[in-house]
């Protein structure tokens, strides 16, 4: 089965056509690097509103059955920052690992990863991840998360995702 997974790009000035979506871009690019399996994407960008980007996760996963919906941009410290509070609102169960790990990657190559405020969580039978706005942070934050997401979705019965090997190496526990 095809795996669905979400695409959000949250920011004020690329949903008003102000200057084009390069982080969402630079997701999808990263996924058809990582993916060998057939996966289907579905892209929004909207702008930098709690109650848009609650909508706009809660159709994604309720409706639109994404295994993965992964977001960018709103996850600094000013007020119109709210993707982290979306995400709180709409999941079920949070995964603050994901956070945690991609701040401390971060920190590798910048001082004001600490500054940020990703996380990720479970709504139904979808998972939820938060990524900064920079498509350089992007990738630098999917290297490290990455690894463990085939198997979270494993183990929440979502389509299995095969991965290239070469480009990333994901964790499965060996068969017994």
């Amino acid at each position: 089965m095809k795996s669905k997974i979400g695409i959000i790009t949250v920011s004020d000035r690329a949903s008003a056509g102000v200057y084009d979506d390069l982080s969402g871009k630079a997701i999808i690019e990263t996924l058809d690097e990582y993916l060998i399996s057939p996966w289907e994407e579905i892209y929004k960008v909207i702008p930098d509103e709690q109650d848009i980007i609650e909508a706009t996760m809660i159709e994604m996963a309720d409706e639109q059955n994404c295994s993965l919906i992964v977001t960018t941009g709103g996850t600094g410290p000013s007020k119109r920052d709210v993707t982290p509070e979306a995400t709180e609102n709409v999941c079920d169960r949070m995964m603050p690992g994901f956070g945690e790990l991609m701040r401390q990657e971060s920190l590798k190559f910048v001082p004001t990863a600490i500054l940020s405020r990703q996380t990720a969580g479970l709504r139904k039978d979808s998972l939820i991840v938060n990524l900064p706005g920079k498509p350089k942070s992007i990738r630098e934050c999917l290297d490290a998360v990455f690894p463990a997401i085939p198997y979270c979705l494993d183990l929440m019965e979502q389509p299995f995702m095969e991965c290239d090997e070469k480009v990333i190496k994901v964790f499965r526990p060996k068969a017994k």
